[in-house]
């Protein structure tokens, strides 16, 4: 045996030697843990306006207000309309629209966010009011809000990285399909309501109910409709002061048309004429604080805790999980490249709906139409929605009075506006032209939302866009190469990632495939790329050294990582022990092998 022979083999059996497997010391990483809950930074990044508040002055002050009474103007009328959405009075949405923008002021991260009632959440809490009256959607809130702060707590904000653009991007599609189909019946000013807001649903009622459509409500509806969709393609176009000016009309195009409505409807009242349906009594007042309903009367029917629970169903998952998509997607398109703490946006949101859920609030996530005209107005920081959330109470103290003439039609008009624009188009357009592949998951996800619901829709979607990274989990790139070395024919076979339980048959196959047909004299394994290995491939490798020995062929495992090959050896040493080559490059692999061999230094114990 020569020196290199001698020393490759005095390293093989040096590292054979320990081969234990290394648990990590839990103890010391739980010490470190909750020794880090306890810094400067840990304070600084759990309580964001310590960041901003020490620079604050009386400049960054009047953005923030101009920008926070601007969001608030849009605010009030959408707050209104999701309440409807929501089969809710109006003051619904009023009440959940000021305590998020006060909690998250103080412990939100992106200056640009809104948090208030969406048009998604009003979606999603149908059904709850529809089984538990208000109760259930204020339940709802409370739950979100322990969840989400549940998640944050452990840290869970890398959760959201298994939900993929596709499945976001035909989630909010069918949230606005479905929405815009719901508000079609208001807009054209049909009482009838339907078995429920799903998407089927309404467009059966509203087939079944054409013959209702009132022509005052239609010209109301689809001419404010036409100047909320013209003042939003014309925004910020022009130039010098006629662009100042379209920008701020398109800024307040909402409470311009619901103002616009209003009067109309409160001129025509006072010649005793009502030609529009009108939003009604809206109560007037602060909304009382208390606890959330954990026990409800409804249509008769008594609900305990437990009770509430089972009727909400899957929404109690659903809800919050959409929240944090929401704040967290909104958060990164206007953190112009700055990492998003999605982490503390959970806290910070769940925050909001535990809170918001003691003053009759429903769930609240981030609005990307406010946030957009948040950023717009020149917001500086986060305490703009303080303003904001100050113009909402004002409104509820003083002008509930005159909600009353709100016509629903201008309402429903606001909402489809809104909708039209929150589908993302282009982004639609990138994945086709990017990757067509990515409209497998977003399609599924649009149909099962429509068809089947949001809360299906969307698990759908997102177990359909895991089977992807599962397939190539499954399937790893394995290289090979027939070589000749010395009068001896060996296949290189290489995977080039790493080998798990989904790979393990996969990886089997290929190797004795490959076999079969190059009919090789040695099959050298190359694992310079497997840096993990499971049981199960252990075993499946094990197996197929033997197949392969039992053909008359010989294995040699080359550049495997030391924690792999301590693995195999604690499966059977003997059998594995004599296979590990550590050499430079094949043909020194398998010429030392060949010596050895030859010489009988090693017994290939296969």
């Amino acid at each position: 045996m020569d020196s290199m022979e001698a020393d490759c083999e005095s390293a093989r059996r040096r590292d054979s030697w320990d081969h234990r497997e290394d648990f990590p010391p839990v103890g010391s990483l739980l010490a470190r843990y909750f020794k880090g809950l306890w810094t400067k930074d840990t304070l600084y990044r759990r309580l964001p306006v310590l960041q901003w508040a020490p620079s604050y002055g009386a400049k960054s002050l009047l953005s923030d207000f101009i920008a926070g009474v601007t969001v608030g103007l849009t605010s009030i009328p959408q707050s209104i309309a999701y309440a409807t959405v929501a089969n809710l009075e109006p003051q619904y949405g009023l009440y959940s629209n000021f305590m998020g923008s006060f909690v998250y002021a103080f412990l939100g991260t992106v200056k640009e966010i809104t948090v208030a009632p969406t048009a998604v959440m009003a979606l999603m809490v149908q059904q709850p009011v529809h089984d538990l009256g208000a109760a259930g959607a204020i339940l709802s809130s409370f739950l979100s809000g322990c969840i989400m702060l549940l998640l944050g707590c452990l840290n869970f904000g890398f959760l959201v990285q298994f939900i993929s653009i596709p499945v976001i991007t035909g989630f909010i599609t069918a949230a606005a399909i479905t929405i815009i189909s719901s508000q079609l019946k208001s807009l054209m000013g049909i009482s009838s309501s339907g078995k429920s807001s799903e998407f089927v649903d309404t467009w059966v009622n509203l087939y079944e109910n054409i013959g209702e459509t009132r022509l005052w409500d239609s010209m109301l509806g689809f001419s404010s409709l036409a100047i909320l969709i013209f003042l939003t393609i014309i925004k910020g176009r022009g130039t010098g002061r006629w662009k100042t000016i379209t920008k701020y009309v398109c800024l307040l195009r909402n409470a311009m048309i619901v103002l616009s409505g209003g009067l109309l409807a409160y001129i025509f009242s006072t010649q005793e004429k009502y030609p529009f349906r009108l939003t009604g009594k809206v109560a007037s007042g602060l909304p009382s604080i208390e606890l959330p309903p954990f026990s409800t009367n409804h249509e008769g029917k008594e609900y305990d805790f437990i009770d509430m629970i089972r009727t909400l169903g899957t929404s109690v998952i659903s809800i919050p999980l959409i929240s944090i998509l929401e704040i967290v997607s909104i958060g990164k398109a206007f953190s112009r490249g700055k990492l998003v703490d999605a982490t503390q946006e959970m806290l910070s949101l769940g925050c909001c709906n535990v809170a918001g859920s003691f003053v009759s609030s429903i769930p609240t996530t981030a609005s990307f139409a406010r946030s957009a005209i948040n950023s717009s107005s020149g917001v500086v920081t986060p305490f703009g929605g303080v303003f904001t959330g100050v113009l909402v109470l004002l409104a509820l103290g003083l002008l509930t009075d005159y909600f009353f003439y709100i016509p629903k039609s201008t309402l429903a008009a606001v909402i489809i506006a809104a909708m039209i624009f929150i589908i993302e188009y282009r982004a639609v357009a990138e994945m086709w032209r990017t990757k067509r592949l990515d409209m497998v998951p977003f399609v599924v996800t649009v149909v099962a939302c429509l068809f089947l619901g949001l809360e299906i829709g969307i698990v759908i979607g997102i177990a359909v866009n895991l089977c992807f990274p599962l397939y190539l989990a499954s399937r790893p790139r394995i290289t090979h190469q027939l070589m000749n070395i010395n009068e001896t024919a060996v296949l290189v076979v290489r995977p080039d990632s790493d080998l798990a339980f989904s790979s393990a048959e996969y990886f089997r196959e290929k190797i004795l495939k490959l076999a079969t047909r190059t009919l090789p004299d040695v099959i050298l394994i190359d694992g310079e790329w497997v840096k993990f290995v499971d049981s199960t491939v252990v075993r499946n490798l094990s197996s197929t050294i033997s197949d392969l020995r039992q053909q008359g062929r010989h294995v040699l495992l080359w550049r495997w990582d030391k924690t792999i090959r301590n693995a195999l050896y604690r499966f059977k040493k003997h059998k594995f022990l004599p296979l590990f080559r550590n050499d430079d490059c094949v043909e020194q692999a398998v010429t030392n092998w060949k010596g050895s061999f030859e010489n009988g230094a090693f017994e290939n114990k296969l």
